[in-house]
């Protein structure tokens, strides 16, 4: 049932709200405590002594922007995602990024590249945004075969399996100093991303969420069905590859500089779902920003308050909500 206009609207100020308490709270959280009101002066323009301004607006605020830009991209990915493939258990597939970042980062060495930074830095990049489309076009022509959801998950596993022992295999012949690098990686990681890395981020993902919101109609339409949208005008193959691509700069942009940061592009829009009650895209798409915002500014806290890598935080948000939506679909939950 939709939600009333009056209800939505409260809703996104509320969540608008806490997204900024948040955005405080994280930015005062770390190594030393900094006061909100010290955090809110410096943001604002306020007075504050010059350590404590160096300390937050060098450091911890481009972690949160790091931090907002992993839970936007992944959320709206995982929204793209689960709406064309008509799948709830559907994400924006960090295991297509994932593969293709790591035989990058291990098996640069074994071509010789290692020794060109620039190209390394690029190739990362570049390899996330391949790997998440290699990966993409192989579970579509999957969930165009296999209609079965627990197909599709099975299916899932067995490629992720592969790209494990793909995986494996590089590390076993790669160097200690990459296995390092790549290990550190595969933790998910917010604090080592530089100005220069963001520079690149940002523009990246704009671009990609733009494309997002360009796409609104189009999902809203695939909603109903491929058929309706077939009579209804819409080119079925442009407005998958739009979604692609989208989710492939999206996805493979913040897998590439942040590692596998897992669980909030599948946990996230179902999340968004539950709140607003609604289906339209108009509503899910800015509402799905919103809330994977405030999912991973929630993880970055807890994971600064207790020394942990990200990616176990979101695991521990996501995971009962898979477990609910695979209870949902064998009516295990009425």
């Amino acid at each position: 049932m939709k939600q009333p206009r009056r209800h939505t609207t409260l809703l996104f100020i509320t969540l608008g709200i806490i997204a900024v308490v948040l955005l405080l709270i994280d930015m005062a959280t770390g190594d030393t405590y900094i006061p909100i009101p010290k955090v809110w002066a410096v943001l604002t323009g306020g007075e504050c002594d010059e350590m404590t301004r160096n300390i937050l607006l060098s450091i911890r605020f481009i972690r949160v922007v790091v931090a907002g830009l992993i839970g936007i991209a992944l959320s709206v990915s995982g929204l793209q995602m689960q709406t064309v493939f008509q799948n709830p258990l559907a994400d924006p597939y960090l295991l297509g990024a994932g593969l293709g970042v790591a035989l990058f980062i291990l098996g640069a060495p074994l071509l010789g590249w290692a020794d060109f930074p620039l190209l390394q830095s690029a190739g990362i990049v570049g390899s996330g945004w391949i790997g998440t489309a290699v990966i993409l076009l192989g579970v579509a022509i999957i969930s165009r075969k296999v209609k079965n959801i627990l197909g599709v998950l099975i299916m899932g596993v067995m490629i992720g399996y592969v790209a494990g022992a793909i995986i494996q295999i590089l590390q076993y012949l790669s160097s200690a100093e990459q296995l390092k690098m790549f290990t550190l990686w595969s933790m998910g990681s917010l604090s080592h991303i530089t100005a220069g890395q963001l520079s690149i981020m940002i523009p990246v993902v704009c671009i990609g969420l733009l494309l997002s919101v360009a796409c609104i109609k189009s999902l809203n339409l695939l909603l109903l069905g491929e058929n309706y949208a077939r009579t209804m005008g819409m080119s079925i193959k442009r407005s998958r590859t739009l979604v692609f691509i989208s989710t492939a700069l999206l996805t493979g942009t913040v897998t590439a500089f942040c590692g596998p940061v897992g669980f909030i592009g599948l946990a996230v829009p179902h999340i968004t779902r539950l709140l607003f009650d609604n289906a339209d895209h108009r509503i899910l798409m800015p509402g799905t920003m919103l809330t994977g915002l405030i999912a991973m500014l929630i993880c970055d806290i807890i994971a600064k308050k207790f020394l942990l890598p990200v990616n176990c935080i979101t695991a521990l948000l996501g995971v009962p909500v898979i477990l609910w939506v695979i209870g949902k679909n064998l009516r295990i939950f009425k």
